[in-house]
């Protein structure tokens, strides 16, 4: 239960931090992603998968290809087909399109870092547009 409180609070100061800020990091996000092929990596390399963003489908709504084995990061990932970014610089997967398996922030730098779930820490930064064996 404290960890969902530790999280709730994290959210809540990251979006005041966006609120205060302007959204700045919105434009940090899109400048680091000019691809729609990206390397989704746990804890340091311990494990790497690909995943590409596809057709957008509405506002911010995309398709997504999940490597089947992005498992191995982050059981339930690989069930992932949408790819959700949000006005503050978030992204979210998620099955369905709207309730977000894990929810990434833009990093400092290329890229973006998860923060739901707290574990494990995932990064995601894009990669040169071809194809994948991943």
């Amino acid at each position: 239960m404290k960890a969902l409180s530790a999280l709730i609070a994290a959210a809540a100061l990251f979006g005041g931090i966006q609120l205060f800020h302007g959204g700045s990091r919105e434009s940090v996000a899109n400048e680091a992603a000019p691809s729609n092929s990206y390397r989704l990596v746990a804890n340091g390399d311990e494990a790497v998968c690909a995943v590409s963003r596809g057709a957008e489908i509405s506002d911010g709504l995309s398709l997504l290809t999940v490597a089947p084995k992005c498992r191995r990061l982050l059981p339930g990932i690989e069930q992932a087909k949408f790819w959700r970014e949000q006005n503050d610089g978030t992204v979210a997967f998620s099955a369905n399109g709207t309730d977000p398996i894990v929810t990434f922030a833009a990093a400092d730098g290329d890229g973006y870092e998860s923060y739901a779930p707290a574990l494990p820490l995932l990064s995601l930064a894009a990669t040169r547009d071809k194809k994948s064996g991943d």
